[in-house]
């Protein structure tokens, strides 16, 4: 009998996860199935007692989307380091009556970035713009990689300063209100982390935190030239890159959790590549 997996989220419709993780375990021979389950948005107990019928029925792990990381965190009897910070799991594993809650959006973010953009983080200098759910998940990744100066500038300062506390790890994490980015001149990567560009809006970010040679990297998929990445084209960047690959990465991730066996990504990433024009 195949093992049971699912990705619950509210609307669920758009999601890309059972073509994800059957291509992924048709690549690795595991026989398992995967399916979409549109988790109830209330009573708010309701997310669990759905989770607890899947796994009543044999489910192994699930993938969480939105709305469900914050509920998801709160019923995991176990939290890595990585979902502890961010507040947040985005992958749960069902063993022994027991839910252990994960966090893969980092990770699968930066193996995107430096394996298959060619863009090392080591030594250089990165602007993350946002200090919500994904920023959050995004930190402990992005600090293993080494970067000389990691900066979160985000609309409300104290949000970003926040997690700079957080982390304490000296001063090569810094933080920033968005009108202080005017003077600390250009970065070799700048990802953008906000809500803006789901509504087809712009954070308020100058032209100048771009360098030419370096890369701007939107977290939203799917959509095409965002006005995020028009604005770094525009300041002439070369290196533009939506979040499709970090979608397959972090998925990669949670496939190796659950399997032990961890797939290759490039041709899934390919394949749901929107044309960034």
């Amino acid at each position: 009998m195949s093992d049971s997996y699912a990705v619950i989220g509210n609307p669920i419709g758009h999601t890309k996860s059972p073509l994800i993780h059957g291509l992924f375990a048709q690549e690795t021979g595991q026989d398992l199935t995967y399916v979409v389950i549109e988790g109830p948005l209330e009573p708010a107990q309701a997310f669990a007692g759905t989770v607890r019928n899947f796994i009543a029925a044999g489910g192994k792990g699930m993938n969480v989307t939105a709305p469900f990381k914050l509920q998801a965190f709160a019923m995991a009897d176990e939290r890595s380091e990585r979902a502890t910070l961010a507040g947040a799991v985005n992958a749960m594993k069902f063993h022994h009556g027991r839910v252990i809650g994960e966090n893969f959006d980092g990770v699968g973010l930066v193996r995107d970035i430096e394996v298959n953009l060619h863009q090392p983080m080591a030594g250089k200098r990165v602007l993350l713009l946002g200090a919500g759910g994904a920023v959050r998940g995004a930190l402990l990744p992005f600090m293993a990689a080494r970067p000389a100066q990691l900066v979160i500038a985000n609309r409300h300062l104290d949000k970003a300063t926040s997690l700079v506390e957080q982390l304490a790890s000296g001063d090569s994490l810094t933080a920033c209100g968005y009108a202080e980015l005017e003077s600390m001149g250009p970065f070799d990567l700048v990802v953008n982390a906000t809500s803006a560009s789901l509504t087809g809006q712009l954070p308020p970010v100058p032209q100048s935190v771009f360098s030419p040679h370096g890369t701007a990297y939107e977290l939203a998929y799917g959509k095409g030239l965002t006005p995020f990445l028009r604005l770094a084209r525009d300041a002439g960047v070369q290196g533009i890159a939506d979040g499709v690959g970090m979608l397959v990465e972090q998925a990669a991730e949670a496939f190796t959790w659950w399997r032990g066996v961890r797939p290759e990504t490039r041709a899934v990433i390919d394949r749901l590549t929107v044309p960034l024009n």
